[in-house]
């Protein structure tokens, strides 16, 4: 058996191929906040993301014990199929449910489905488990309500960055509960899993200052639910996992995927070429490939009875 990144790869059209790396090497390569100073003046300069019509219904949920603040989408046309919670990124340190307004707008008229964005607690202010918290409560909110609040019961998960490593712990403490069958996927785009810097692929991210403003304050960060790589990853819903070639987090991706499988989950891995990390969320046709490739896989698995 050969074991090649090139065979990993997407086969995309060679002219997005062409135009992605055309698109990088032009482009400035940026860096996230170096300390809470850095971190503030990144958040004032953050500008404020772009109204969608209809606007998210906004609300505040509870579940455990934990009240969390939440944006919902619905369908223009007809009742949903099912329900998407959606997991923002940006470091467990930045970035807000609002940000995703476009994007979940788009994917709850394309797939005839609710979507429910999570507004969680921020680090440092608020660092681990807070997010996490959140995010469960939310996730656990749906499985008792999604039902008579939005007439399905038919659930996925997903998230780009730090909000797909919070998607997994998430997906983590609902199967501890018993009650992860209820989500019938996760797409989760470029986490990072290793939290820890134990791990090749932890440690290209180890001196970043995410880390220790989110979970810092933690002795021992191979905690799963802090990094989910460390964890029992047995009885999780189908998952498909999507990273650049050249994100500084494919290696922790590739690990994730062996392990995943190895624990007899169905997963699926889609590598995009001359892609670097966030890429989904640059203005290229690779990126819209990826993102219809994403919608596809959740309409299989959520918008079917």
């Amino acid at each position: 058996m050969r074991f090649a990144l090139e065979a990993l790869l997407v086969d995309v059209p060679d002219e997005q191929v062409a135009e992605a790396r055309a698109f990088y090497r032009s482009r400035v390569a940026g860096r996230g906040p170096g300390s809470f100073e850095e971190l503030e003046e990144a958040r004032a300069k953050k500008p404020a993301p772009r109204a969608t019509v209809p606007p998210a219904v906004e609300e505040t949920v509870e579940a455990a014990g934990v009240r969390v603040p939440v944006r919902i989408f619905l369908p223009a046309d007809g009742p949903p199929r099912g329900v998407y919670l959606g997991v923002h990124g940006g470091g467990f340190y930045m970035g807000s449910a609002a940000q995703g307004d476009e994007r979940h707008r788009e994917l709850a008229d394309a797939l005839q489905i609710a979507v429910v964005g999570v507004d969680y607690r921020l680090a440092p202010e608020h660092p681990w488990p807070a997010a996490p918290d959140d995010c469960a409560a939310v996730a656990l909110w749906l499985v008792e309500e999604a039902e008579a609040r939005f007439g399905t019961t038919r659930l996925a998960i997903g998230g780009s960055s730090a909000g797909a490593t919070l998607a997994l712990a998430t997906l983590l403490r609902l199967r501890d509960r018993g009650v992860v069958d209820r989500f019938a996927g996760a797409a989760l785009r470029f986490g990072t899993y290793d939290l820890s810097a134990h791990t090749p692929g932890g440690r290209l991210i180890a001196e970043e200052y995410f880390l220790q403003a989110y979970a810092g304050h933690v002795a021992d960060r191979t905690l799963p639910d802090i990094s989910p790589l460390y964890a029992d990853l047995s009885g999780l819903p189908p998952t498909l996992l999507v990273v650049g070639s050249e994100d500084v987090l494919l290696e922790d991706n590739l690990t994730l995927a062996g392990r995943l499988s190895a624990a007899g989950n169905d997963v699926e891995l889609r590598v995009y070429p001359e892609a670097p990390h966030g890429f989904t969320g640059h203005p290229t046709a690779l990126a819209a490939t990826a993102l219809e490739g994403i919608r596809s896989w959740l309409r299989d698995r959520i918008s079917h009875p």
